[in-house]
């Protein structure tokens, strides 16, 4: 279903549009937001001086450091009184990142994910169950007013209890799961230890899966515990920009539709900050163009993805972002290799002997780089034998995709940690060294 005649506009028609509000935009923080003003000024560049889309690349990015640096609202464009909601990150690599709403940003934050929602298959005959954290992290609360602006039936469940996130399941006849992709294949392990299979005991027939990276592996294997009829999407956004709702699959999964009318996204090359030419992968950059309380422009992501501009198969003419390979600020360079956790995802998932939980554990000896990965077999065995071909067998498969060897450590089944929000899979080691 398509939500908004907005998401099946012609080209001219999106880019009249965005260079419409990026106008607006621009001038928006000119007058109201002294320290990006500055970095204008800095630029050489004013408001006058956009005149076409091709004009963006003359404007400053803003980065997390900036917000911090302005904690916590000197880079909001209104005043503290006309906010009606905030949000906050965290905080743990530094000061929160603090994000604001006014009425008419929560409206557009709506829209944008009853879009999304409705492109993952919601209609307003689900009954859609909330495994976020209901809280300052956006997730739980975006998702949430947009599904229930299509009409579906809210379960805010939140995270954790996960014997009881089942059992409403049950009770409830959920139809559709919202969850980390992690936490959704964790509440089928418990299903199955409560004897519930998720496939046959429960209706959930729609995934809306997000906050962390899902790669085809870990779509695959939630395919097998949940059933093979499970339409699972992804969906993107974060905090800064707005939340959840920026972009999404729709059933033909083949990237992910941006809410062009209200985001503008780049590709730039992450050292040097030029922008790419369509189709080429670099790190995602995005303009707000609607947005009152916290207008970013350019606000790098550190994303890496890349875009597609050809009309999908649905419909839709937006433009859409590959499925992330990662982010530049997660990528760890090992004995001088570029690795992305994701590739090291991907080559676990296709081991059939062990499930989809691992830990990845770096440390320096010699002031060389060793890297152990931690796996879980799916079931305990004590045959040396088998024991040794399977970890053969992973440590071949790595050496092809990353070119480099690792100490493989096989764990018990239910023995590596389990997560409800987003997995934190690396420990780098090295860094305390």
């Amino acid at each position: 279903m398509i939500w908004s005649k907005e998401e099946t506009l012609s080209r001219e028609e999106i880019e009249a549009i965005q260079l419409t509000r990026l106008q607006q935009t621009v001038r928006q923080v000119w007058e109201k937001v002294p320290p990006y003003r500055k970095k204008m000024e800095e630029a050489g560049v004013k408001p006058e001086n956009i005149k076409s889309l091709k004009d963006l690349s003359k404007l400053p990015f803003v980065t997390k450091q900036d917000m911090r640096d302005n904690y916590p609202f000197g880079l909001f464009a209104v005043e503290k009184e006309e906010l009606v909601r905030i949000h906050a990150s965290s905080g743990t690599t530094g000061k929160p990142t603090v994000v604001g709403y006014t009425r008419r940003d929560l409206q557009m934050w709506t829209e944008c994910v009853s879009r999304i929602a409705a492109m993952g298959g919601a209609t307003k005959k689900d009954v859609a169950q909330i495994c976020f954290g209901y809280g300052m992290f956006t997730g739980a609360l975006g998702l949430h007013y947009g599904l229930e602006n299509i009409g579906a039936a809210m379960v805010p469940s939140s995270t954790g209890n996960s014997e009881k996130q089942i059992m409403y399941m049950k009770d409830f006849g959920t139809t559709l799961l919202v969850a980390t992709p992690s936490y959704a294949l964790r509440l089928a392990e418990v299903a199955l230890s409560m004897g519930i299979d998720p496939a046959k005991d429960l209706q959930v027939k729609i995934g809306l899966v997000g906050s962390e990276l899902l790669t085809d592996a870990m779509r695959a294997e939630m395919h097998k515990l949940w059933g093979e009829d499970m339409l699972v999407t992804s969906n993107y956004g974060m905090s800064e920009l707005m939340g959840p709702g920026v972009s999404g699959e729709c059933q033909y999964l083949d990237g992910m539709h941006i809410n062009e009318d209200y985001f503008i996204p780049e590709i730039i090359d992450p050292k040097t900050g030029e922008v790419l030419p369509a189709g080429e992968k670099g790190e995602l950059v995005i303009t707000c163009i609607y947005k009152e309380g916290l207008p970013l422009i350019r606000y790098r992501t550190k994303d890496v993805t890349r875009l597609i501009y050809e009309p999908c198969k649905c419909g839709r003419t937006t433009c859409r972002m590959e499925n992330l390979d990662g982010r530049t600020d997660d990528m760890l360079k090992i004995r001088g290799v570029n690795v992305f956790p994701s590739q090291i995802e991907e080559v676990i998932l296709g081991i059939e002997e062990i499930g989809p939980h691992y830990e990845i554990i770096l440390t320096r000896e010699n002031h060389t780089d060793r890297m152990e990965i931690r796996v879980e077999l799916l079931k305990a065995t004590d045959t040396f034998k088998e024991l040794e071909a399977i970890e053969k067998k992973i440590k071949n498969k790595l050496r092809i995709v990353l070119g480099l060897d690792a100490k493989i450590s096989l764990e018990s089944p239910n023995t590596l940690q389990r997560f409800e929000g987003k997995a934190k899979r690396v420990q780098d080691l090295r860094k305390e060294i």
